[in-house]
């Protein structure tokens, strides 16, 4: 906020030189304090992201990874019984072929079923846990922001009492 203009009494008081003087330290002071108070704020929303990022990042690898050895552990269960089944049943196997093939037909719809279930599962609580995320991140930003408000509240209220401090010595002199 620069300071626009000065009241005639300071003006009277400290001169055309010392008025534009005060107005030139008051705006740089306004504008580093906007500065800091930004690069601040900008570097601690960029920490917390990070953060948060990698937190979820490193909780879908371990998602992705019970999946995958969830996976892998049926594919090996079902490989096992496969080869128990064509040992046991290869003299019958041309009579029992139509019969087996129906039967592996409906077990991988089975697992096609529970699988998607389990994706789908897994996919809404993927997006519950997005969306808890952006909840907690939209209260950090507003947490921050009435933060700033109250430190530019408190910062203008010690600018006014600086400036009040200022016009009663002069007004004294």
């Amino acid at each position: 906020m620069p300071v626009i203009t000065v009241p005639k009494v300071l003006r009277e008081r400290l001169g055309e030189e010392g008025v534009e003087a005060l107005v030139e330290l008051i705006n740089a002071a306004y504008a580093h304090a906007r500065d800091d108070t930004l690069t601040l704020a900008a570097e601690k929303f960029e920490r917390r992201l990070a953060e948060v990022g990698a937190r979820f990042e490193t909780r879908l690898t371990e998602v992705e990874a019970k999946f995958e050895r969830r996976l892998t552990e049926m594919e090996a269960k079902f490989e096992r019984r496969l080869t128990e089944i064509e040992t046991k049943f290869d003299a019958r196997l041309a009579e029992m072929e139509a019969q087996f093939e129906r039967r592996l037909t409906e077990e991988v719809a089975r697992l096609e079923a529970k699988i998607s279930q389990e994706v789908a599962r897994l996919e809404a609580l993927i997006s519950q846990e997005v969306a808890r995320l952006e909840a907690k991140i939209e209260t950090k930003i507003s947490e921050v922001k009435a933060d700033l408000i109250r430190w530019m509240f408190l910062f203008w209220v010690g600018q006014l009492g600086a400036i009040l401090g200022i016009l009663l010595m002069f007004f004294r002199r």
